[in-house]
């Protein structure tokens, strides 16, 4: 198996892209922890997939590091975790402008430097399309993403041995959308499928493979691949 022996860590692995990651990263042979703030959700997932699971709150300096001093060496490290807020760039408000960078960004950092991870493993880092393709009412998003990959090359960098890369979907069905009301969320992922070349939105499971091969193709480091169902060619 792809995977077999190692050590695999989901930060926000509890839902959507992350839990689709820790699934099939489970089902290629690794050991997989999943870290996630939502504790309830957490130990369920953990259960189902004969997981551990340790909370973590990526906007806390404190409860990162002791996360990875729980989880010791590891081999693979993926972040998922963001929590998003935003609106129309003159009248978001500072506070959810803020918590976006904390959550999607710094978070991300937070992992980085603490994650003790064993050369030759990886970090992959969960950006989004909105860097290089922007909508309006999404700019602090948008930003968060653009920085997420610009770290990613840097990183590449800094922590050789260790690879770094990130994925950047499109618009992806995970239930994050749920807060959407149902008719204006199947209405609007029937246009966003009708309008991409492959016809259809993407699944989780669709960036969960992307950052599987990130994680056993040795070669691949400093590389930001777009997962879109062709989104950036139309």
């Amino acid at each position: 198996m792809l995977l077999a022996g190692k050590k695999v860590v989901v930060v926000g692995g509890s839902s959507g892209i992350g839990l689709a990651t820790a699934e099939m990263a489970k089902r290629e042979g690794a050991d997989v922890i999943i870290a996630s703030r939502n504790v309830e959700k957490l130990d369920h997932v953990a259960e189902k997939l004969n997981a551990i699971a340790i909370p973590a709150d990526v906007t806390s300096d404190d409860s990162v590091a002791k996360l990875f001093r729980r989880c010791g060496p590891v081999d693979h490290v993926v972040v998922t975790a963001a929590q998003l807020r935003t609106g129309p760039f003159k009248t978001v408000a500072m506070e959810d402008v803020r918590a976006t960078m904390e959550g999607k960004f710094w978070g991300a950092w937070r992992v980085a430097r603490e994650a003790e991870i064993r050369a030759g493993g990886s970090l992959t880092l969960v950006s989004g399309f909105l860097s290089v393709r922007p909508r309006p009412n999404s700019a602090i998003v948008g930003a968060a993403n653009g920085a997420l990959e610009s770290l990613a090359r840097a990183l590449a960098l800094e922590l050789a041995p260790v690879r770094v890369n990130a994925v950047s979907p499109g618009v992806i069905d995970t239930a994050i959308r749920a807060a959407m009301p149902e008719e204006a969320r199947r209405d609007m992922l029937a246009k966003t499928a009708a309008a991409l070349p492959v016809g259809r939105v993407g699944a989780a499971e669709d960036i969960a493979r992307q950052i599987l091969s990130f994680m056993a193709n040795g070669f691949a480091t400093g590389s930001i691949v777009y997962i879109d169902g062709g989104a950036l060619v139309i």
